[in-house]
């Protein structure tokens, strides 16, 4: 079956997009947040606290809220090695890494290296999993990327590749592991995905804080950096697995990278902070890569394969399967569906149904 999408001239700019820039712009929120609360509790405590309510908030909002009112499908047994290889890196292996590496390294150079993360994550998308990307996008990525590291840069002695230093990059390197393989499970509910992420983040991190010895702190204490972690860490999690879906991962990384530069920013507004010129050039660096992002058109003719999946989803060009009489069409909704053979043009990222070859 052959279509054209004659819509081809119109802006295509997906949900997606919005989805990973209002998860950056949650997760920058913490930062300022994280620096009131750092005088009452350690940082690998606070971490676990952040990750333990998003994992504790997002799992009673899954459990609290109407299955039948996202029309999201659970994960399913087919994705638990992903998600399993996903918590393993992201959730333990990480946050290991990075405190071993922290403890040997001045902070100044750990939060440079911390840009390897974005790095890591689209050179395995590009070139393990084959997601498409072209110049255009690659130049972005470079620019966004040094805005991150010229907002990180804090000296001019450079980065001295101890043991400590390997120790954080290849927890970058796990964290990057973890975001493509979630992008595998991303057809699947965001709210469960993010719920389970933050409870293995969470757990891992605290265990780590206990054997450094941190003590719990006052409870309206935790409770707030829960409170924190629940919207900071959790809804932008859940936004940012469902950007994974729509926009694929190196995509989702480079948007994603921007929130560095937000929790700069607000700290500035929030806590008076005096402004360094390295955030001027850093916005400017950041903002060419996104305008590269955001303006990119990329359409051509392509074949969908045969493929059966269970997502959220409404009846598109994509989606004209039959169904049950009790199931509208036209709302929100999820089951296992086949897709069947399809030629056509339009406008398209690198989404769950289009991970085709170029």
């Amino acid at each position: 079956m052959t279509l054209t999408d004659n819509s081809s001239q119109k802006p295509f700019v997906p949900l997606g997009v919005g989805s990973a820039l209002f998860a950056a712009l949650l997760f920058g929120v913490s930062t300022p947040f994280a620096k009131l609360l750092l005088g009452d509790v350690s940082p690998v405590l606070l971490a676990a606290l952040f990750y333990l309510g998003s994992g504790i908030g997002l799992t009673l909002l899954y459990i609290l809220r109407p299955g039948h009112s996202t029309g999201e499908a659970p994960i399913a047994r087919r994705d638990i090695p992903w998600l399993a290889g996903a918590l393993f890196f992201g959730g333990v292996l990480g946050p290991v890494l990075l405190m071993v590496g922290l403890s040997t390294t001045p902070a100044s150079s750990a939060s440079l290296l911390l840009n390897m993360e974005s790095v890591f994550t689209v050179i395995i998308a590009w070139f393990i999993f084959r997601e498409n990307f072209d110049r255009r996008i690659a130049i972005g990525m470079v620019f966004i990327l040094a805005g991150g590291i010229m907002l990180s840069f804090r000296g001019t002695n450079g980065i001295s590749l101890s043991g400590g230093s390997l120790a954080v990059i290849a927890a970058c390197l796990c964290w990057g592991i973890d975001n493509n393989l979630t992008q595998k499970v991303s057809a699947s509910d965001p709210v469960q995905i993010a719920a389970i992420k933050g409870i293995a983040a969470g757990s891992a991190n605290f265990i780590i804080a206990m054997i450094l010895g941190a003590t719990l702190p006052p409870i309206m204490t935790a409770a707030a950096s829960m409170l924190v972690g629940f919207f900071c860490y959790g809804i932008s999690l859940v936004l940012f697995v469902s950007a994974l879906r729509r926009v694929g991962t190196a995509r989702t990384s480079a948007y994603f990278s921007l929130a560095p530069f937000i929790g700069t920013a607000l700290s500035i507004f929030l806590l008076h902070e005096s402004p360094r010129a390295s955030l001027l050039i850093a916005a400017l660096f950041m903002g060419t890569g996104v305008w590269l992002h955001l303006t990119e058109r990329h359409s051509h003719e392509h074949t969908h394969e045969p493929i059966t999946h269970n997502h959220q989803h409404v009846h598109d060009q994509h989606h004209q399967h039959e169904h049950i009489a009790d199931v509208d069409p036209n709302e929100p909704h999820s089951h296992e569906h086949t897709h069947e053979p399809i030629t056509h043009t339009h406008p398209h990222y690198p989404d769950i149904h289009h991970r085709h070859l170029h």
